[in-house]
């Protein structure tokens, strides 16, 4: 499996599914997908609304804003059941509170009742966002608009919630959450500075990676050099005595 694929996905439903209940009761109605490749976006993405052969629950048309008028003509999911499992196949699929999500797509692929395709689990790997945010966030509030906010993501289009900007913003989210840092080593080597990269683990994987422009680094070196012609750089003479 490739592991550097990553699928982040968003599901819209006719409402909020009982599993308790027969897989009658709730259907897909807009499937929402991206794709990033080490770490960028690739624009592959894949995007889909579904006639579910229901009618849409009153509170979840408030949350959405997607019709039954508006799903009439589109296609029901046997109809794109198989470019959506080509498009997910091999990656790692990134969703938050994943098991609402998985939960339905694996019913609607139970309907289908074709016994090559089982469940979702079959074609890719599976990362809950919800978790990783509760353990960088114990005891907050860590609904999408809310780590959205936490980061400063800006989420002004999500007016009405969408599988495909919710997935385009839970990517740029679950890269802050699991970013790595670099720090740079300054070593004095036959008088001259040398700047070397050096991989470090983050702990606290909230931080954000910001690297410094060959303008800041030219500026900090003509700004040491001003504080050792003036007697003013103190580590200079701690860390460089004959």
């Amino acid at each position: 499996m490739n592991k550097k694929r990553i699928i982040v996905l968003d599901t819209e439903t006719t409402g909020i599914n009982s599993f308790s209940l027969p897989h009658i009761n709730h259907r897909i109605i807009e499937i929402g997908a991206v794709e990033i490749i080490n770490r960028r976006f690739t624009g592959n993405n894949f995007h889909s609304y579904i006639q579910p052969n229901r009618l849409i629950d009153p509170e979840a048309y408030k949350i959405h804003g997607i019709s039954n008028n508006f799903l009439e003509n589109k296609p029901i999911f046997k109809d794109i059941v198989n470019n959506f499992l080509n498009y997910i196949n091999n990656s790692q699929l990134v969703i938050h509170n994943a098991s609402f999500d998985i939960g339905f797509i694996n019913q609607e692929l139970d309907i289908l009742n074709n016994k090559n395709i089982k469940t979702i689990n079959n074609f890719c790997s599976i990362v809950d966002t919800l978790k990783i945010a509760r353990k960088l966030f114990p005891g907050k509030k860590n609904t999408l608009d809310a780590l959205c906010t936490r980061y400063k993501i800006n989420i002004s289009r999500r007016n009405l919630h969408s599988a495909i900007i919710d997935a385009q913003l839970l990517g740029k989210l679950y890269l802050l959450m699991t970013g790595g840092q670099d720090s740079i080593c300054f070593n004095k080597i036959n008088n001259k500075t040398s700047y070397q990269k050096k991989k470090y683990i983050v702990k606290n994987k909230s931080l954000l990676k910001i690297n410094a422009t060959k303008k800041e680094i030219q500026l900090h070196q003509d700004y040491l050099r001003y504080m050792k012609k003036n007697n003013i750089c103190l580590w200079d003479k701690f860390f460089h005595k004959s």
